[in-house]
């Protein structure tokens, strides 16, 4: 194991701060393309905007995993640690909520690090714990890399000038705690916006629209993925990918679970891959209901469907494997397939902002079949 970030030792060029295997995974794909994109073509002039905003190799990139205490993560972030290390990164894994003391514990060693650091990456800019780290570091170069469709999100926020929050909490009443937090999310989305002497880049396979000025936005193509990994055997069948709206409160479980069915029966679905956060009795229930089998993946979808072996068609609901499935299976013959979001689907307590939100992530996903919304009981 790695030592915890705090001991006293060199700062790295480049200091990454992960919650999720996801974004452990974009980071990777970063590292990659700075990798890449640092090595001369024979022949080709830069950029002018490159020339005057020069992208340094990622040498020296530590990963600091802020542990989340669920399970399944857990164990997702520990075996993309290993692909990490593998690649030559150092990973420090922090056990960032392992009790009352340990946010102290983790944000004041770090602090010394996130001081000297030139380069900070985060995946999350809407975590609480990432924006109290950024009210500390002195980085003049910030990069965002996807943390799904909250990436999206992010940007128009920030672009607008709003506070940050997360898209299926948007519209209600902050609560005490919001409040009380506020001045650090104000001082975090300061840190997030460029400026003379601080350079914020976005790294992302989603539509970024309403880009704000100064921002820099790099596509995210998957090639360290598909590089590493595949391509993958198919089988003939198709499979199926969960999604945690029943959990964030945006979906009702019922309504969920009757879709599912639906949809499994209509395109002859055999497999489903959970969503790290979904619930084991939620999962009890569907495989009972459905006659599903249920996948709980031990790596992101993109590295398990590149693995293979994979269903020729992958039927999803709006998420963000919609928009980097077709990317990490580029060229492999597998078809992507989203289904909407049916209103009377929603909860009460579903933001506002909910259904336009899903639509959009749908609307604007490309090479992807659209299928209507299934049938759900009244």
């Amino acid at each position: 194991m790695s030592p915890r970030a705090g001991k006293p030792g060199p700062a790295p060029a480049t200091l990454a701060f992960v919650e999720s295997p996801v974004q452990l995974l974009n980071v990777l794909e970063w590292a990659h393309a700075q990798a890449v994109h640092a090595q001369p073509v024979h022949g080709q002039e830069a950029h002018p905007q490159e020339a005057r905003a020069p992208r340094a190799p990622a040498a020296g990139l530590t990963l600091v995993v802020l542990s989340p205490i669920d399970p399944m993560t857990r164990g997702q972030l520990r075996r993309m640690a290993e692909l990490a290390r593998e690649e030559g990164h150092e990973v420090r894994w922090e056990e960032a909520r392992g009790g009352a003391m340990a946010p102290f514990q983790t944000i004041g060693g770090l602090a010394g690090l996130l001081r000297r650091a030139p380069r900070v990456v985060l995946g999350d800019p809407f975590s609480r714990y990432v924006q109290l780290l950024l009210t500390i570091t002195r980085a003049r170069d910030l990069v965002v890399v996807d943390d799904g469709t909250a990436t999206m999100e992010f940007v128009g926020q920030l672009a607008r000038g709003e506070r940050l929050v997360r898209w299926h909490r948007k519209g209600g009443r902050p609560g005490p705690r919001d409040l009380l937090f506020a001045p650090v999310s104000s001082r975090a989305r300061h840190k997030l916006t460029p400026a003379e002497d601080r350079r914020v880049e976005v790294f992302s396979a989603m539509p970024v629209e309403d880009t704000p000025p100064g921002v820099t936005v790099t596509p995210n193509d998957f090639s360290w993925t598909r590089s590493r990994f595949g391509p993958p055997r198919i089988t003939k069948g198709a499979d199926l990918v969960g999604t945690s709206l029943v959990e964030t409160g945006v979906v009702d479980a019922e309504r969920y679970l009757e879709a599912v069915r639906a949809l499994a029966k209509a395109q002859g679905a055999t497999r489903y891959f959970a969503h790290r956060r979904e619930s084991a009795d939620k999962l009890h229930r569907l495989a009972t209901e459905t006659g599903l089998e249920v996948v709980r993946p031990d790596l992101p979808l993109e590295l398990i469907a590149r693995r293979g072996p994979i269903g020729r068609t992958i039927l999803s609901f709006p998420s963000t494997v919609v928009h980097t499935l077709p990317l990490a299976l580029t060229g492999t013959g597998v078809r992507v397939a989203v289904c909407d979001i049916d209103p009377t689907w929603l909860t009460e307590k579903a933001s506002p902002r909910a259904q336009g939100f899903l639509s959009g992530v749908t609307g604007s996903a490309r090479d992807v079949h659209r299928l209507a919304a299934v049938a759900a009981p009244a």
